[in-house]
């Protein structure tokens, strides 16, 4: 009898729980967060700002390989005639240029990752707050961002907020 009891009482809380559930309407949306922030004015200046700290580190880079040409050139012209103490300190020499060079590279991947950060997370961080925004004006419960490509299907039910959003930021 206390079993049927506390499986009724169990199944009752349930069906409660589902009709307060039932009775709440949801509001979902989504957006491309890629092409909001893709659309703002920031974003054109912070490619720019991209391209200008790229092209400084290729023409850095492009010198570098200039000096290594030369070196090398000149070291396959007087290989012949070289001792064989000042050919190992011309390869050596070489081989330092290569070094430095893939040191470079890599710390110029690492910089340009760090610069690309440090410029794109206002433009992310100001898209996110107008997102956030539009949801609580709006009475959202979700917004999905399809940018990703983790959504795989959304109903008409779902609102594509760009358009409220864009509006918000004061883009057309």
């Amino acid at each position: 009898m206390k079993n049927y009891l506390k499986i009724s009482m169990m199944v009752f809380a349930m069906m409660i729980s589902a009709s307060l559930f039932a009775q709440k309407n949801y509001k979902f949306g989504h957006i491309n967060s890629q092409e909001l922030i893709n659309s703002m004015p920031e974003y054109d200046s912070a490619q720019v700002e991209l391209q200008n700290f790229a092209k400084g580190i290729q023409d850095q880079m492009e010198v570098m390989q200039v000096e290594y040409n030369r070196k090398l050139e000149d070291y396959k012209a007087e290989m012949n005639n070289l001792t064989d103490l000042i050919r190992q300190t011309k390869e050596e020499e070489l081989m330092n240029i290569q070094q430095r060079m893939q040191t470079f590279n890599q710390n110029a991947q690492q910089n340009m990752q760090a610069k690309q950060n440090e410029v794109m997370q206002p433009i992310i961080e100001k898209a996110q707050k107008a997102i956030k925004d539009v949801g609580a004006e709006n009475n959202f419960t979700y917004i999905y961002d399809i940018a990703g490509g983790v959504i795989l299907y959304f109903s008409a039910d779902s609102e594509d907020v760009l358009p409220l959003v864009r509006k918000k930021l004061g883009l057309n």
